[in-house]
């Protein structure tokens, strides 16, 4: 054969293999599929031991059988990322599925609409006069949310663990006197359908991020979810809580960055700025960063809230207390009500808030 002759065998060789690989790869996501309905891993570990020495077996050159594996490791790594990728298109959360963001409605405040929003208030509910004094400062500034813990998952069972029930009630009072929105955490999948008697938002807290029997009330509720990242959990785990409340129907959730732990001591926690382009891209929810509890650290809120706004979120939660010297919970973290004032104009001289 000529030199054309043989070339012209080689691609006619290669849109042969083309046409195999993509035969292959149709079964591979018929096998993804079966495999996610039966909840069997992805990635089998012996089957791929035992394909790659019956294919060695049979080698019978030229290629070296360290080649044959490896070109057939690469395929078997490409077939996994294929099956990956069909699993993200899947989910109802993926950017895959939905092109557009999710803008949620908390009354007439929009959160994911392109104007960020700052929610801010104590780390928890200790009395009306004490919601009322933050609220008001809150009005003044032109806040129009609210937070605030009624219950409170703390790491000691003997630490302050919130005023359950009564510290809604005073959350709805308050709300009601000064035209704020409400956020709070709900810990017990009981009271899911008692918070819209109360509150506007139900956070689930980073202790409760896979706390599955929660996360499906939250979908069954009709009411905007607050999901937080929990302290070890990476964005796929995160990603996954939120499926849990989307895939029950409830679909006005959003999703806040709060710091992870690791072995960095000179923070509370560290705050994982990425992950914000990251759960955008990967995501149609709105991301929101808590500056308070991934620093923990009043000294850097201001600066950590302007990375992430500059980073695309759409919203930051921050801490405040009119005498945070003798708040029940986070009392080094929470900003009083002067150093909120400075914090804001801070964020707002950035021009990354209005």
């Amino acid at each position: 054969m000529s030199l054309e002759q043989l070339r012209d065998k080689l691609n006619e060789i290669n849109h042969e293999l083309l046409k195999l690989l993509s035969e292959r790869a149709a079964l591979v996501q018929e096998i993804g599929q079966l495999k996610e309905k039966q909840g069997v891993p992805k990635f089998d570990p012996v089957r791929e031991k035992d394909m790659l020495e019956e294919l060695v077996a049979a080698n019978t050159g030229p290629f070296h059988n360290d080649t044959v594996k490896q070109l057939f490791k690469q395929i078997f790594q490409a077939s996994l990322h294929l099956q990956e990728d069909q699993h993200k298109k899947q989910l109802l959360v993926s950017r895959k599925n939905q092109k557009e963001d999710t803008i949620v409605s908390i009354g007439d405040v929009q959160v994911g609409a392109g104007s960020p929003i700052m929610i801010a208030g104590p780390c928890s509910v200790e009395s009306l006069e004490q919601v009322r004094e933050v609220a008001a400062a809150l009005k003044q500034a032109g806040m129009t949310v609210m937070r605030g813990g009624a219950f409170k998952p703390r790491t000691s069972p003997y630490d302050f663990q919130g005023l359950g029930i009564e510290g809604l009630k005073i959350l709805k009072q308050v709300s009601e006197e000064f035209g704020l929105k409400t956020i709070s955490e709900i810990v017990h999948p009981a009271h899911i359908e008692l918070a819209a008697d109360y509150i506007d938002v139900i956070q689930i807290g980073a202790r409760n991020m896979q706390n599955f029997e929660l996360l499906k009330a939250a979908g069954d509720s009709n009411l905007p979810i607050l999901l937080k990242r929990g302290l070890a959990a990476t964005i796929d785990e995160f990603i996954h809580a939120a499926e849990y409340i989307v895939s029950r129907g409830n679909k006005q959730v959003m999703l806040i960055e709060r710091g992870i732990r690791t072995y960095e001591k000179a923070t509370r926690n560290t705050l994982d700025i990425s992950a914000v382009p990251i759960l955008k891209q990967e995501t149609h929810l709105p991301v929101l960063v808590d500056v308070t509890h991934s620093t923990g650290r009043k000294d850097i809120l201001a600066p950590c809230a302007k990375a992430a706004l500059a980073a695309g979120a759409d919203g930051v939660m921050v801490e405040v207390h009119p005498n945070p010297a003798v708040a029940l919970s986070d009392a080094a973290q929470q900003l009083n009500i002067e150093e909120f004032g400075r914090f804001l104009s801070s964020v707002r001289e950035s021009g990354l808030f209005k």
